[in-house]
């Protein structure tokens, strides 16, 4: 084993001994328990879309993964699932917290932001949400993709279902996705007025409101809207100006009408808007400043950064789309349907690298996003063939600026701009073919043109006033260190994918696939020609594409009737010219002294990625039930390349830990309250994250290993217009590592922050429906 990777993962004999005796061996143990009658209920985290009738008093929950209609026992795909009625019995505030429960998944918000998302999965994503650099994981917001990861940490409301999608995703959706899709799926309209209301009080004067409305204008219209408000207050507090510190302040909004003319066309207009006004979230020092000598505060929640501004703006995020939904029902076996979109988000980001009171390393910052797309496909489900076939156009661009201001012997401030077009078409298809009753072939290809085109500009100004473009017109220039207007790379690629599932007993579901991937290449926008001393010619060349080829063997199992259900996948990825976006410091005028930073992106080579999952849910008796899931992961890089060195055996997977798992209890019993009929349900949760590194170096920024326990005690009428609910999360109260920014040599201070995951929480949440 790796010294590096000593030093940031758990002995693998204590590991394995640890996880499968409180994990993955309880689960497996239950096969052979027998478990009386069970009555249709939530399945826990292995469920999925669309809930189909019971067989018996067993529950078979439908996915459509495959863009149709599926048992997610029969589908051939790795893929977790979650029902708007799980989302709400957990208590589940955004995606991010669905990470505990996903097999070899990290969904974080990225540094200094509550907002923007950082997703990896099997060890593909992207861990910096600058414009240029496209996402390892595709965010889907009712088919729709998402260009940047801006505004995706969305608080879960009027939510149908979420669904993750693990390994590349090509031949199924419009964007090219390498490492794994998360899918936000919306609830339709009801076909008579429907009214909800959802309010939660928690610590931290959480305070949280969703009203939903819908009503039938007609026989074939129906409108509806939902708006709703997130607040609490900080974690902790800002000990120089007296703020909050990871506070949240955030509004949404959601309208759509839906038109049904006939019943084989079907009409959606949608509008979201969301705005969040949270403080800005300062990072904990985790070194004492180099030259005051500031201490390092007791409470990891605390800061001592000084208040900034962007452009004159305090925090914002600010993002809104619209979308139109055309479904035609060509005859009862193809289907077609059309999806256009557009969104746009802008963001004031003023960062506080140092998070003192203190000018020595802050990057005010705006983040401007747009973006339209195009999508039509058919779908077609016969007998013998089914399938999906379709073309997709998306038209992007992604503008940023900001200032890099920095203390040192000399101060500076230096100005970066870039703006970058995205423009990319594809087709792809995949069907399948029912060789026999239990044999069935799937093949699947996608052919994919990616443009990308962009201005880099760069310029250096002397003092800490900032620069002329971000507000400071008396600004002195020293020296322009890259101009690059009109960077211009096409790439194309086609992707192939092929599976066999077999069904080997109409409770055992065997499949074998192999899929490709592929991210297209560009341009690095903090890109320093003169700091990092590289050639134009290879400033304009870019980064190159990276490729992925994956193979997974997976079973798919159901016991005892379908009361225990089991899904395990083994996997082995070939990862090549992988794409690693960085931030690093560098000395300018050659004084032997770290004086700015800049952007250098690289294709670090080759690596391997194998791992295991394995996720059940069991229904012991009518009212108790287990689920949870346990994955492994071992990548590693066999080729790293800096300056002509292979220094593979020196680099580590960032947000890939080797090990994690689950396992959640729920005892659902019958209660009335006050004369009224209804259930119980007491959920209890247990979480175990190995060793996480941060960067693809080993540093004090990296998190151990850790344990989270959650609970909830949930209350629904029997006719489910009413449920209260009490939730804990992270009731060990553990101070976990997230993200931070590594930049220890430059500044008079220092930089070395981190972010940390949320503390202790409880919230009552109150859900009536009219």
């Amino acid at each position: 084993m790796r010294v590096s990777k000593k030093q940031a993962r758990l002995p693998m004999r204590a590991t394995r001994q640890h996880l499968l005796s409180h994990s993955a061996a309880a689960l497996l143990a239950l096969s052979g328990a027998a478990a009386g009658t069970v009555h249709a209920q939530d399945t826990g985290a292995a469920a999925g879309g669309v809930t189909a009738a019971p067989e018996g008093n067993v529950e078979k929950v439908v996915v459509t993964a495959r863009r149709r209609q599926e048992t997610l026992q029969d589908v051939p795909v790795s893929v977790t699932a979650y029902t708007a009625d799980q989302l709400s019995k957990q208590g589940i505030p955004d995606v991010v917290a669905l990470t505990t429960t996903l097999p070899n998944t990290t969904l974080k918000a990225s540094r200094a932001t509550n907002s923007t998302l950082t997703a990896f999965i099997r060890g593909v994503g992207q861990a910096d949400p600058l414009a240029g650099f496209e996402s390892g994981v595709g965010i889907y917001l009712d088919d729709i993709y998402l260009a940047r990861p801006q505004g995706a940490v969305a608080d879960i409301y009027d939510v149908e279902r979420i669904e993750v999608l693990r390994g590349p995703q090509g031949t199924l959706y419009g964007r090219n996705t390498i490492g794994g899709a998360v899918k936000y799926v919306t609830r339709k309209l009801a076909p008579q007025t429907d009214v909800r209301l959802k309010g939660t009080l928690g610590n931290y004067k959480e305070r949280d409101g969703v009203l939903t409305a819908s009503t039938p204008l007609s026989d074939t219209l129906r409108v509806g809207g939902t708006i709703a408000k997130f607040k609490h207050d900080g974690y902790g507090r800002n000990l120089f100006n007296g703020a909050p510190n990871y506070d949240k302040d955030l509004s949404a909004a959601r309208v759509s009408a839906e038109w049904t003319p006939t019943p084989e066309l079907f009409v959606r207009l949608a509008a979201d808007l969301t705005r969040d006004d949270s403080h800005p979230k300062n990072g904990h020092r985790l070194i004492v400043g180099r030259t005051s000598g500031a201490p390092i505060l007791s409470n990891v929640y605390d800061t001592q950064a000084e208040m900034m501004t962007a452009l004159g703006h305090e925090q914002e995020v600010r993002q809104h789309g619209v979308s139109a939904t055309v479904e035609w029902t060509v005859t009862p076996e193809l289907t077609f349907k059309s999806i256009t979109a557009q969104r746009q988000d802008k963001s004031y980001a003023p960062i506080d690298f140092d998070a003192l009171p203190v000018v020595d390393m802050e990057v005010p910052a705006l983040y401007t996003n747009k973006q339209f797309s195009q999508e039509f496909n058919l779908t077609y489900t016969g007998p013998k063939i089914q399938g999906v076939a379709g073309v997709y156009y998306i038209d992007a661009n992604a503008y940023n600026k900001f200032d890099t201001v920095l203390a040192g012997l000399v101060p500076t401030s230096t100005f970066t701009s870039d703006d970058i077009d995205t423009k990319a078409w594809a087709v792809y298809a995949d069907g399948s073919y029912n060789l026999t009753d239990a044999l069935q072939l799937s093949l699947g290809g996608r052919y994919t043109v990616d443009k990308r085109e962009a201005d880099i500009f760069r310029q250096i100004y002397l003092g800490l006033g900032g620069t002329p473009q971000m507000g400071n017109p008396g600004a002195i220039l020293f020296r322009t260190d890259t101009d690059l207007p009109g960077l211009s790379r096409e790439d194309k690629k086609f992707t192939p994918r092929i599976a066999l599932n077999y069904k080997a007993t109409p409770d055992q579901n065997v499949y074998a696939s192999y899929s490709k991937g592929f991210k297209g290449g560009g341009f690095d926008p903090r890109l320093n020609v003169v700091g990092t001393r590289i050639t134009q010619a290879q400033a304009r060349a870019g980064y190159r594409p990276e490729t992925i080829g994956t193979a997974e063997l997976g079973l798919k199992s159901s016991f005892n009737g379908g009361r225990i259900t089991t899904n395990t996948a083994l996997f082995y990825s070939d990862y090549k010219d992988v794409q690693i976006p960085g931030s690093v410091a560098i000395d300018t005028n050659g004084d032997g002294r770290d004086d700015s930073f800049a952007g250098l992106t690289t294709n670090a080579g080759k690596a391997k990625i194998k791992g295991f999952e394995f996720e059940a849910v069991a229904h012991l008796t009518q009212n108790f039930s287990l689920a949870g899931m346990y994955s492994y992961i071992d990548a590693k890089y066999d080729e790293y390349i800096v300056a002509g060195v292979n220094v593979a055996n020196q680099r580590v997977f960032q947000n890939t830990p080797r090990n994690s798992a689950n396992l959640r209890a729920t005892y659902d019993i019958p209660l009335p309250v006050g004369g009224v009929n209804g259930r119980l349900a007491l959920i209890g949760s247990a979480s175990y994250r190995g060793a996480t590194n941060q960067f693809e170096t080993v540093s004090i920024l990296d998190q151990e290993s850790y344990y989270l326990y959650d609970a909830s005690v949930v209350w629904t009428r029997a006719d489910g217009k009413i449920r209260a609910g009490l939730h804990g999360k992270n009731l060990n109260d553990k101070r976990y590592k997230t993200a931070g920014y590594l930049f220890p040599t430059l500044g008079n201070e220092g930089t070395l922050t981190a972010f940390y995951g949320a503390p202790r929480t409880v919230q009552a949440t109150v859900e009536y429906r009219f």
